[in-house]
């Protein structure tokens, strides 16, 4: 999970997007699938953890220009 933390969203994404294409090319074991395939879901989940602090920080800036009460912010990464 650390390791996972300290992955940049584009980090992230890139690995993300070599482990799809390992996996549709195919001619790995099913043992390399299936850890290739849990890599997979990390890094998807953290692509999806960066956007979604992205998306509140979006969200927060939007509120205050609007003159609303800005939502609480997640912690900053990195």
């Amino acid at each position: 999970m650390a390791e996972q933390q300290a992955l940049s969203y584009e980090a992230a994404r890139d690995e993300l997007a070599e482990v799809v294409r390992r996996l549709e090319t195919g001619g790995t074991t099913l043992e390399e699938s299936l850890t290739l395939w849990e890599r997979g879901e990390e890094l998807a989940a953290t692509c999806q953890q960066w956007l979604d602090g992205a998306r509140a920080r979006l969200d927060a800036v939007r509120a205050t220009v609007e003159g609303q009460d800005p939502p609480s912010l997640p912690p900053a990464r990195g």
